[in-house]
């Protein structure tokens, strides 16, 4: 008689947490405001206030967007807000930047306002191998948000983790 084979993972208090279960739906665009400039460098007030007044801002209804300018142009700050003050009403996020700098805002905000009660005293595994692109950055911030809270953190899969940290003893 064969020995029963036993999965001990299933059987022990691991929990996983995985990033991409909170990876919101909705483009996330990057949208460029060098074509309102003059020559692409030249940023003329009432020619960029027209551009933006015209603009179809509708279109990003749902989206997440990261404002750049893919020129050397030396923006001012009230560029920026101003095609803001357009987007808000349709859009779900609007940041300054890239679009990585974006997801780790997006990120930033989900793992803010996250319950992580239900991982007080257990041992934590946060899943590697995203098919979503989750940024470096909100694994960071996980460890961050679960440490102290935690038993354990370790990262990746339950048959080949890496162990980040173990909450020490209480003498």
């Amino acid at each position: 008689m064969a020995d029963e084979i036993i999965n001990r993972v299933a059987q022990s208090k691991l929990v996983t947490f995985n990033l991409e279960d909170y990876y919101p739906n909705g483009a996330r665009v990057q949208f460029d405001i060098s074509g309102w400039l003059m020559e692409g460098l030249i940023l003329r007030e009432k020619e960029f206030r027209n551009h933006v007044a015209e603009h179809d801002w509708s279109q990003y209804q749902g989206n997440y967007i990261a404002l750049h300018c893919s020129t050397d142009a030396i923006i001012p700050a009230w560029a920026y807000m101003l095609v803001s003050v357009y987007l808000t009403p349709f859009v779900e996020k609007v940041i300054i930047g890239s679009l990585e700098n974006l997801e780790t805002s997006i990120y930033q905000d989900i793992i803010r306002n996250l319950d992580v009660s239900a991982y007080q005293d257990a041992p934590v595994i946060i899943k590697g191998c995203a098919n979503k692109p989750i940024p470096d950055n909100a694994y960071a911030m996980m460890v961050a948000k679960l440490h102290g809270v935690a038993k354990s953190i370790m990262y990746g899969e339950a048959c080949s983790s890496v162990p980040l940290y173990k909450k020490q003893k209480k003498s």
